[in-house]
């Protein structure tokens, strides 16, 4: 039998961050007009534990692995281009590249060290665990113009 506390609890988590005390509906294209930012993810809706983040990507991230979690991306409008190593069956030092037009998704597996990049620019949307570091747990040297980061509350 569930108590108040829990179903509290579980409304808590499953919220939008933005507004915790009456969920409402999140308008994409409003966000993502709302920053300029590339690479630097803003937290649209939080489902359970998992954080829903859009971003503006253009140009290269750098390669990262998430070790304990998949990533999923999906392409709201332009072109991403992720290049994977080290994925499981692959010849060694082997890189593949996926390339997501808009309306596409696509998840890196845990444990994959990939590099998202988007020479036109791209809007996409993420699902990953809250506290979720965008560059994973292991990266590469990260240039001015990636974000370190779990993800931007809306209105930040």
């Amino acid at each position: 039998m569930n108590t108040n506390s829990d179903h509290n609890a579980h409304e808590q988590r499953t919220q939008n961050p933005a507004d915790t005390a009456r969920p409402a509906p999140v308008e994409l294209a409003a966000v993502l007009e709302g920053f300029d930012r590339t690479w630097s993810p803003r937290i649209v809706a939080r489902v359970n534990d998992y954080d829903v983040r859009v971003a503006k990507a253009a140009g290269e991230h750098v390669w990262h692995v998430h070790d304990g979690t998949d990533e999923f991306f999906l392409v709201l409008d332009g072109e991403l281009t992720i290049a994977l190593r080290g994925e499981p069956g692959a010849p060694a030092g082997s890189v593949r590249e996926v390339t997501l037009p808009a309306g596409s998704v696509f998840v890196v597996p845990r444990g994959v060290e990939h590099r998202p990049a988007s020479p036109g620019g791209a809007s996409i949307l993420l699902l990953e665990p809250a506290g979720t570091l965008s560059v994973g747990d292991r990266h590469e040297d990260l240039p001015d113009h990636v974000d370190a980061t779990t993800g931007h509350p809306l209105h930040s």
